[in-house]
């Protein structure tokens, strides 16, 4: 019976699930450690929509895969935008976002089956924000704390 109900497409579909949730609790965590708002919540539903849309491009319309995947890519960065916040001559929320988006790529990986590469690229996307920056201030200029 369980067999019936797993096979194939469920199968890979809850691995796929695992890894997206995994993903945005690692990259979420990292955007809750600064004290972002956008955290494991908002980044494990982008992680994971990213790669049911994906997922289901794939099996609905196999001739045309990147169809869908294309208007996922917009969606997220439709959302990116609207974190982006200016206040003066800052910029704020930048990082986030550029997050946000990255997070739907990872997921789009998983949705695609390319396993390796979503774990790898969210291991990037969790030390990226953790590197060193090298700032110069710029007359008349402050620093984007994001």
């Amino acid at each position: 019976m369980m067999q019936e109900v797993l096979s194939g497409y469920e199968l890979v579909f809850i691995i796929d699930l695992v890894l997206s949730l995994a993903a945005g609790f690692i990259i979420g965590t990292e955007r809750e450690s600064r004290g972002k708002d956008a955290g494991i919540s908002t980044h494990s539903l982008v992680i994971t929509g990213a790669m049911l849309f994906t997922f289901l491009s794939m099996r609905v319309d196999p001739s045309s895969q990147s169809r869908i995947a294309a208007q996922v890519v917009t969606g997220i960065g439709f959302l990116g935008a609207g974190l982006i916040l200016k206040e003066g001559s800052t910029v704020r929320n930048l990082t986030t976002a550029a997050s946000i988006w990255f997070a739907g790529a990872v997921g789009m990986a998983f949705g695609f089956g390319y396993h390796i590469i979503g774990i790898i690229a969210t291991i990037v996307s969790a030390v990226i924000p953790r590197m060193a920056h090298y700032s110069r201030k710029r007359p008349g200029s402050t620093n984007d704390k994001d």
